[in-house]
């Protein structure tokens, strides 16, 4: 294959989720540091996603975890708090191979994301000029465009009633790689907060996972690193991303098992 048709740019969540392999994800709310790319490539996860929604994390230091990532191989992703398109762009310029936007409800937000995240003519994020994601590199404008665009991910979470019923139109948008299901917030629209193995909200999952395969998108598996075995039952039925907890979890409850070790 010539170096005009092989990406310089990769995304190996993108890739093993094409392949129909799992991908298993740490989101990042309170580490502010480097240092927990590391810990997540070692640790043995393929992707981190930055929550800027639900903290008060900087873009500068989700800049710099994401370039730390894109060296380790690790795939770095970015919750949004909304959908404006000149914070997902900056975000993007910041080194983010992709982004995850929070309570998707139409087909419409659903193109909006892309056309944040991609440049003309599938989009309309402005062109920066060199990339972190590329190391810097100094290419052609067209060339950096097109291995930008390739390796960058949009997903689209679904955590409301709205979303659930607009979910074959939300999978069916081009650009769209993967529906990632919220299933705190979605538990709670569909009346039985926190009640993750509510009937209500397995059919929520399995109507999500249906237009993925129908559709030819991911499934993302959030709000259930406390359920493994359900967890394992989604991935068996089709899913592929897996949300497996916060670094606030993590930590508090080491500390706390630790603790009770001296009891």
């Amino acid at each position: 294959m010539s170096n005009e048709t092989t990406p310089l740019l990769r995304n190996l969540a993108k890739e093993k989720l094409s392949k129909g392999e799992p991908v298993f994800s740490m989101t990042i709310r309170l580490v502010r540091t480097v240092d927990i790319a590391a810990i997540a490539q070692t640790a043995g996860f393929e992707s981190v996603y930055i929550d800027m929604e639900h903290s008060s994390f900087p873009l500068e230091a989700a800049g710099q975890i994401c370039m730390a990532c894109n060296a380790l191989g690790v795939t770095p992703l970015v919750r949004v708090p909304g959908p404006d398109p000149f914070f997902i762009a900056k975000v993007m310029d910041a080194g983010a191979m992709g982004i995850i936007v929070p309570g998707v409800q139409s087909a419409d937000e659903a193109r909006d994301a892309v056309r944040a995240v991609k440049h003309a003519p599938l989009g309309i994020r402005s062109f920066s000029g060199a990339a972190p994601q590329l190391n810097y590199r100094s290419l052609p404008a067209d060339q950096t465009i097109r291995e930008l665009d390739q390796a960058s991910m949009v997903v689209a979470m679904i955590e409301s009633r709205a979303g659930l019923e607009s979910v074959e139109d939300i999978a069916a948008v081009d650009g769209v790689d993967m529906l990632l299901v919220g299933a705190s917030d979605l538990s709670a629209e569909l009346g039985a907060a926190g009640q993750v193995d509510h009937p209500e909200v397995h059919k929520a999952f399995l109507q999500v996972i249906d237009a993925c395969r129908a559709h030819g998108k991911a499934v993302g598996i959030g709000g259930l690193g406390g359920r493994p075995d359900l967890v394992r039952q989604y991935l068996e039925l089709g899913a592929g991303f897996v949300s497996t907890g916060n670094d606030i979890t993590f930590l508090s409850g080491a500390a706390a098992q630790k603790r009770k070790q001296f009891d």
